[in-house]
């Protein structure tokens, strides 16, 4: 009951502390910055040997935090670090490939939360984005549906990559709520870097009396292995020792720096990757050339990172600035191979991953990956920096108090002053989970409580020095024998499985975590791979535009318009229609087509609805066909419309093979001045 009163009191102290502050007009800014599929053990500071001397400075004049989670994956964790939600409670319990039809799987950032931005912007923060975005839904960002964009979430200025990843060469880029192409002689990480500093010089020129909140999304170093060659040509020696002596040395590195005990046990090698000395020379070649393009990505990346913090010092802001630094998840363990070249020389005709063997010495000295909630799937170097807030003696240490990236909310408005919406822009908006990081901040110790995972169902569950963890393999059901359980105080590279030592401990976890799992909407659990829950997705088309032209595949002559616009002819369905307006008479149907791509599986069928009017009675071309070249389409039909509103529902044939179709609308015998419009099309799968 003491140290509880003692824990109510330093709170209340620390509240009443961050309100003189506020009252002297000493609001901190804050500068948040996340790396993108970095693992825990890639910077310097963490025993990497990656060079990052700007990072390392951070760290060196600031705490570390042994253990900080982030959600397993790029969507989720930004969904709860930007809102201090559990990323379910936010809309995205998987990813923004697809809506899966339920509020906590629609890959969309929803209404009921708030983002820091939004909290901030209204305590009187500049808020400003760079980099990338990864919270709307990928048909949205394609139909360009604004609604959910940096600007009308909360930031003044944005620059970056709205979807989820790209090429770093020749990106699509997006100012503001306009997308661009890139320029010539163009770097994605530099570009990110720059533009930061530019807002920062803004800023200060402009609104200098105003404190600024600043999210840096770098997606470095998130696959394709891109990177400039004179940063290449650092490491190329560096990772010819294989991965074997690298992830040794690594471990070493971190007990030395205290970041684990003497008597901590690094995880052997995957199974799945063999000893460096059993592969073949040119393949040695090879894969110590991605570790090198990989460790270029850190690299520049933090060189950006010092061209930013330099930015801080001359605008002589650098001692009121609190800055976060983390990762969005694990090393990622992804198998990618596509682009023009299949050289390993991290140009832009190429688009590769460093696969799982280098993956496994990113996550030193942890199991797992990116995807799943063992430590290396979740655990993220954890960088508080702020000269002006942070106390002293803390400076260059590690703190044992474990934390989540939903704190980074909770402690955003914690030391701005800031109130936490109940109700924002008439929605009702879920309280915060996250706890503040303060005390920790300020020298004292905290109770962290509770933290709980799921991710395509993969379960955790961190209560004190106990961890419940469970790893369910793709397209298997979630199976309670699974579950394993840790002591983290005494084994922090979970090595030693005690479920069967503690078994009530065990289930009273998984009944809370259960109960957690209700009430967050996580059931039912889908553990089907993302390129499925892609192809399910792709069956539902975006037939009634609300999501614009997303999802659609347009062909065109450059002479004809081919638009989707609002409220017209509202006695279509919905409140978009596809506008088809010809300038110019085209005789051949394939001149303007509009098609819609997805997988269809042998001995399906499906039924197809839509609806049609015009300003005259004209005719195109429906098909249903498959992308194999001289394939006959599996239906065709062509549909007369006229200046009443037509309604039509067909029933295709089965589908003779699996593979890859279209439904397609082939529009290019129109005529000059006709108008056409087109909505409620619909492809069900007949059961």
């Amino acid at each position: 009951m003491r140290s509880r009163l003692s824990c109510c009191l330093f709170m209340v102290l620390c509240a009443l502390c961050m309100q003189e502050v506020i009252a002297q007009g000493k609001r901190p800014n804050i500068l948040l910055i996340l790396a993108d599929d970095m693992g825990y053990s890639d910077v310097g500071c963490y025993g990497g040997e990656v060079q990052t001397p700007h990072i390392d400075q951070l760290a060196d004049k600031g705490l570390r935090y042994k253990q900080f989670y982030n959600a397993a994956r790029c969507c989720p964790t930004r969904a709860a670090l930007m809102t201090g939600l559990y990323p379910h409670q936010a809309g995205m319990g998987w990813m923004a490939a697809a809506d899966m039809g339920t509020p906590a799987y629609q890959g969309n950032l929803n209404n009921t939360s708030v983002t820091i931005a939004e909290v901030l912007k209204q305590a009187g923060y500049s808020t400003y984005m760079t980099g990338k975005w990864h919270l709307t839904n990928d048909r949205k960002v394609q139909g360009e549906v604004k609604d959910n964009w940096p600007l009308q979430r909360g930031y003044d200025k944005y620059f970056g990559i709205v979807p989820g990843g790209s090429n770093y060469f020749t990106p699509t880029l997006y100012s503001g709520n306009e997308k661009y192409s890139a320029p010539s002689d163009f770097y994605l990480t530099n570009a990110i870097s720059d533009t930061s500093v530019a807002y920062l010089k803004h800023h200060f020129t402009k609104k200098g009396d105003k404190p600024f909140f600043m999210y840096v999304a770098y997606t470095s170093p998130h696959w394709p292995l891109h990177a400039l060659q004179k940063d290449i040509d650092k490491y190329r020696e560096a990772y010819r020792v294989g991965w074997d002596s690298i992830r040794n040395s690594r471990f070493a590195r971190q007990k030395k720096i205290g970041l684990f005990g003497k008597s901590t046990t690094m995880n052997p090698r995957d199974p799945d990757i063999p000893a460096w000395d059993e592969i073949p020379d040119d393949k040695k070649e090879e894969m110590a050339m991605r570790m090198a393009i990989y460790a270029a990505q850190v690299d520049i990346m933090d060189q950006g990172i010092g061209r930013i913090i330099a930015q801080l010092k001359e605008s002589g802001e650098y001692e009121n600035t609190l800055v976060f630094f983390l990762s969005d998840n694990g090393a990622c363990a992804e198998f990618i191979s596509s682009g023009k070249s299949k050289k390993v020389d991290g140009t832009a005709d190429t688009f590769e991953s460093y696969r799982i063997n280098w993956a496994n010495v990113s996550s030193t000295p942890f199991k797992e990956y990116k995807h799943y909630t063992y430590e290396g799937g979740i655990a993220t170097p954890f960088i508080v920096h702020w000269p002006g807030g942070l106390a002293k003696e803390l400076e260059g240490k590690f703190t044992d108090v474990y934390g989540e990236v939903m704190d980074i909310m909770t402690t955003c408005v914690d030391v701005s002053g800031a109130q936490y919406p109940s109700t924002f822009k008439g929605n009702a908006i879920t309280p915060m989970q996250g706890k503040s990081l303060l005390p920790v901040i300020q020298g004292e110790d905290m109770d962290r409580g509770k933290i709980f995972w799921e991710h395509e169902a993969n379960i955790a569950l961190r209560d004190g020095k106990w961890k419940m963890v469970a790893k369910t393999e793709p397209d298997q059901e979630f199976d309670k024998k699974t579950l394993h359980l840790y002591d983290l105080e005494s084994d922090p590279t979970e090595m030693n499985n005690l479920a069967a030592q503690f078994p009530e401990k065990l289930d009273m976890m998984y009944q809370e975590w259960e109960a957690w799992g209700k009430k967050t909407k996580v059931f039912p659990m889908n553990t089907q791979e993302y390129g499925e829950r892609m192809s399910l997705y792709r069956k539902t088309i975006n037939g009634e535009f609300d999501d614009n032209l997303g999802g659609w595949h347009l062909q065109k002559n450059q002479d004809v318009e081919a638009v989707v616009t609002t409220d017209l002819y509202s006695r279509l369905q919905g409140k978009n229609s596809l506008s088809i307006k010809m300038q110019k008479t085209i005789d051949k149907p394939a001149g303007l087509m509009m098609n819609w791509g997805f997988n269809a599986g042998k001995g399906e069928r499906y039924t197809i609805d839509l609806k049609g009017i015009s300003t005259r009675q004209t005719s195109f071309i429906i098909k249903l066909e498959s992308l194999k070249k001289g394939e006959k389409p599996l239906f065709q039909q062509t549909l007369t419309v006229g200046e009443t509103v037509s309604d039509f529902s067909f029933t295709t044939p089965r589908v003779r093979e699996a593979g890859r179709y279209r439904l397609a609308l082939y529009l290019g015998g129109l005529k000059k001045g006709d108008e056409v419009w087109v909505d409620g099309i619909q492809l069900k799968t007949m059961k």
